[in-house]
């Protein structure tokens, strides 16, 4: 009986074995394209690396240092990893005695120990199994939740919800996971700052949560028409080439025809604070039938975003051409939406806040209530907050009259760019500058 029992909980070793791959970074001849798949259980990777290395020591890059350990609590074995790399098709050259050579990427490693951890096996460059924090997750189970409730009175009504989160929130893989609980097959992204598609393909591609998933953009090709209509699609574009009309025609230009006559599921506006809630924005997707506002663009993109001079020049000025896109929901992404709140565009239940000041706390809190678990906030900066006490002569002429209201657009608005920039109000941006300072003087 008691074998049974060692034999089905196995005792942990007491040090940690650990998969580790890596690459010289001036191969010699035949290395090249090769990476080094080895173990240790030594606490510093580096160190088995360079005792491997003997008296030839060269210079390195260490690309994977992964534990080896299986969900269910047992372990595998670097030669296990390499058996799965050649199960997948890849090289495995010796050199004498010498065995624990692969031709591969290190990503490839990755996707290998992670078939190995969960037991699954994973096409293309999946390879990520990290979990929602609480916060992504409370976002994403708010959301669904006023979808359904409009969605409950009205099946028809098309919601929208805002998600004001600070950077580094993970706003791109909590609005899939978002997609995939709402059971979306076809998700829109569209942005108004394109330079943020890579984060949006590279969460796509490489978290097992998306395995199957299709990834279309202007930037990454590929044909919407041969897309498995099977399983989930996005499409990532920007309001520039969505806007951006034939010249000789005047209409939608012939490849986003698709995207106007899809159905979608889901609308993500990412980085909504460049401009999504413009004229412009707001005639391509609910329809509203006004001239497009070439001069709001204009402002847009001379911030320098993108050189839209052409974009502008093709914009059609027939609105009976136009054709909206249309969705069943809308998600909003912003780190600073601070023109939506003002204007009061969404309601409190329409809003899921996340500050810098939720996430130190969130920080300090798994630490002190966890302090022998991974901090999954570990990773993100500590921060210093400090706020200023106004001098009470100041506070009381404020609470003399009406004016003890504050407006940091109005405070802070300035006139032209560069260096002809100034403030509106400079005597009294100068001001305050020597209050913070310690300089006042009642």
């Amino acid at each position: 009986m008691t074998r049974d029992i060692d034999e089905l909980l196995p005792a942990k070793p007491s040090a940690r074995l650990r998969i580790y791959a890596w690459t010289p970074n001036d191969p010699p001849a035949g290395y090249a394209g090769l990476v080094k798949v080895g173990q240790t259980t030594k606490a510093d990777v580096n160190t088995r690396i360079r005792e491997s290395q003997g008296q030839m020591q060269q210079a390195y890059t260490l690309h994977v240092d992964e534990p080896a350990d299986r969900d269910d609590g047992t372990t595998f074995r670097d030669s296990d990893v390499r058996q799965r790399l050649i199960e997948k098709g890849f090289d495995n050259p010796i050199f004498g005695s010498a065995r624990e050579w692969m031709r591969c990427t290190p990503n490839d490693v990755r996707i290998a120990i992670t078939e190995l951890r969960t037991g699954k096996k994973f096409i293309g460059t999946h390879h990520e199994t990290f979990p929602m924090r609480p916060e992504q997750a409370h976002a994403v189970e708010r959301t669904r939740e006023y979808y359904e409730s409009l969605w409950g009175e009205n099946p028809k009504a098309v919601p929208r919800f805002l998600w004001n989160a600070k950077m580094r929130f993970g706003k791109t893989f909590a609005a899939y996971q978002l997609a995939k609980r709402l059971a979306a097959q076809r998700i829109l992204v569209v942005t108004f700052k394109p330079a943020v598609e890579d984060a949006w393909q590279a969460d796509l591609k490489s978290h097992v949560d998306f395995q199957g998933w299709q990834y279309l953009s202007a930037a990454a090709g590929a044909d919407p028409h041969a897309a498995n209509r099977d399983q989930p699609l996005v499409y990532f574009g920007s309001f520039q080439d969505l806007l951006g009309r034939d010249k000789a025609t005047g209409m939608i230009k012939s490849k986003n025809e698709w995207v106007h006559t899809t159905n979608w599921d889901l609308v993500i506006f990412d980085e909504y604070h460049f401009g999504a809630w413009r004229e412009s924005a707001k005639e391509l997707f609910e329809g509203e039938d006004e001239k497009v506002a070439k001069r709001e663009l204009a402002a847009e993109y001379n911030d320098g975003l993108v050189a839209f001079d052409e974009e502008l020049d093709e914009l059609g000025n027939n609105e009976d051409d136009f054709l909206p896109i249309t969705t069943r929901a809308y998600l909003y992404l912003s780190g600073t939406p601070f023109k939506a709140l003002a204007t009061g565009e969404f309601i409190e239940e329409q809003i899921f806040n996340w500050t810098y000041t939720d996430e130190q706390r969130a920080k300090f809190d798994y630490a002190v209530n966890h302090p022998d678990e991974w901090n999954p906030y570990g990773a993100l900066p500590e921060m210093r907050l400090f706020t200023y006490q106004m001098p009470d002569e100041l506070i009381a002429v404020a609470n003399q009259g009406e004016f003890d209201e504050f407006d940091l657009n109005a405070f802070f608005e300035a006139t032209s760019t560069g260096a002809n920039a100034e403030f509106v109000h400079k005597t009294d941006v100068q001001k305050w500058l020597d209050i913070i300072r310690g300089a006042y003087l009642p």
